[in-house]
């Protein structure tokens, strides 16, 4: 049994190390989300069905083309033989149709369907950098979440430390039991928000997972993005840059469009229509029937009433227009405040970052000194702890400073519509 153990370690030993898990980078989040996100698939079959569509109003330019058979048989009157006979008749025939000119209702129909077809295509558009905003802030938040962790296995170290401290000098009779109790206190109470931060961090997985369109939590390491230095441009010129890039703009001017080519579709209600005709087949008692016969022709349709149907199909389309004109102006005005929300949000997190920054240096040097001085027996318990707190919130101000700088600048680019 022995040498069995022996020869399993050696083996373990000798084999090759598994290579690391290879760390995930933002890039590839965003590439696996276009991928496997639901959201997005919805709504590229959204623009498939508008494509078609587009197609299915296309097919009024061109003839239409069926074959018809017919038999019957029955007894019915012949005027002109005034009497009643026994009939029966076979028939085949092809049978074309083409719209000569419709006054508009096609080419209408045909403009609406092309510019819903555009508003779909601009909708997956958006649904795609709504996509990026969620994978980007889910990522952000993993980096935060296992920064934080890290912030906190420190502060478990140092205040164990200090309890071993705390705990040696209250046996050497230097330190009242307090600062052992206090010590042990704090430590427990470290310990806590570091079980805290690991069900953040397992949380935050699982979030970036979703955003990605994944069933199982992100278990790879992250990379870090570069950082970005470069400060915003000036808000009026990232305002008129939303205006014109943004999506959903361009969906409801799509949708503006559309709106105008259904009045004129609704208008041309009141005019004819031309169409040409056209049949060849057979005819006859017997089967397979024999008689040829033929016919060609033209038709006029004029509208003369309908009930007004026709002025209220207008009516409904022009203001549907209206409706799209109101909330084109409603979301011009969200598009600006988003922007310029976003723009101040960028500004305070990075005034925010460096300010933290500096409280840090101060509260890790104020830790070195209290810890010096606790260690020479002259500072107390009171300081030293102090300032492990306040070492602890100045680098979770900073991580946190630094998750919302990210998000910020990810949600100015949102506002901004930049893909």
């Amino acid at each position: 049994m022995k040498r069995m153990l022996l020869l399993l370690a050696f083996v373990l030993l000798a084999a090759p190390p598994l290579p690391a898990a290879e760390s995930l980078t933002l890039a590839e989040a965003l590439a696996t989300a276009r991928v496997n996100q639901p959201q997005l698939a919805g709504a590229r079959e959204a623009v498939a069905g508008a494509e078609a569509r587009t197609g299915q109003s296309l097919a009024a330019y061109y003839p239409h083309l069926d074959l018809t058979a017919d038999w019957s048989k029955g007894r019915t009157y012949l005027t002109p033989l005034q009497a009643i006979r026994e009939t029966e008749l076979y028939s085949s025939a092809v049978n074309l149709h083409q719209t000569l000119y419709d006054f508009g209702r096609t080419a209408g129909t045909v403009a609406t369907a092309r510019e819903e077809a555009t508003a779909a295509r601009e909708g997956l558009a958006a649904t795609g950098q709504e996509v990026d905003l969620r994978v980007k802030a889910a990522f952000y938040l993993l980096l935060a979440a296992e920064k934080q962790l890290a912030v906190l296995d420190e502060t478990v170290r140092a205040r164990r430390e200090l309890y071993r401290q705390a705990a040696g000098f209250y046996a050497e009779g230097l330190r009242p039991k307090l600062d052992e109790t206090r010590a042990e206190a704090d430590l427990f109470s470290a310990e806590s928000d570091r079980i805290r931060a690991e069900n953040n961090r397992s949380l935050a997985r699982v979030e970036l997972a979703t955003a990605m369109g994944l069933t199982d939590p992100i278990e790879r390491p992250l990379t870090e993005p570069g950082g970005n230095d470069t400060p915003p441009a000036a808000l009026a010129a990232l305002k008129q840059q939303a205006l014109a890039a943004r999506p959903e703009l361009k969906q409801l001017l799509a949708r503006h469009r559309a709106a105008q080519g259904s009045v004129a579709t609704a208008r041309s209600g009141h005019l004819p229509i031309l169409t040409a005709t056209a049949s060849s087949g057979y005819a006859a008692r017997d089967f397979p029937p024999d008689g040829a016969i033929w016919s060609v022709g033209v038709n006029v349709t004029v509208p003369l009433f309908s009930g007004f149907s026709t002025v209220e199909r207008v009516r409904e389309a022009v203001a549907a227009r209206r409706a799209t004109e109101a909330q084109l102006h409603d979301l011009q005005l969200r598009i600006s405040g988003e922007v310029e929300a976003a723009w101040l949000a960028v500004r305070e997190a990075r005034a925010r970052l460096v300010s933290t920054g500096k409280e840090r240096e101060a509260a890790r040097e104020s830790l070195q000194l209290a810890t010096g001085r606790y260690r020479e027996g002259v500072g107390t318990i009171i300081e030293m702890t102090d300032a492990q707190a306040r070492a602890l919130a100045a680098e979770t101000a900073v991580v946190q400073a630094g998750y919302d700088c990210r998000i910020a600048e990810a949600r100015l680019d949102r506002a901004v519509g930049n893909e």
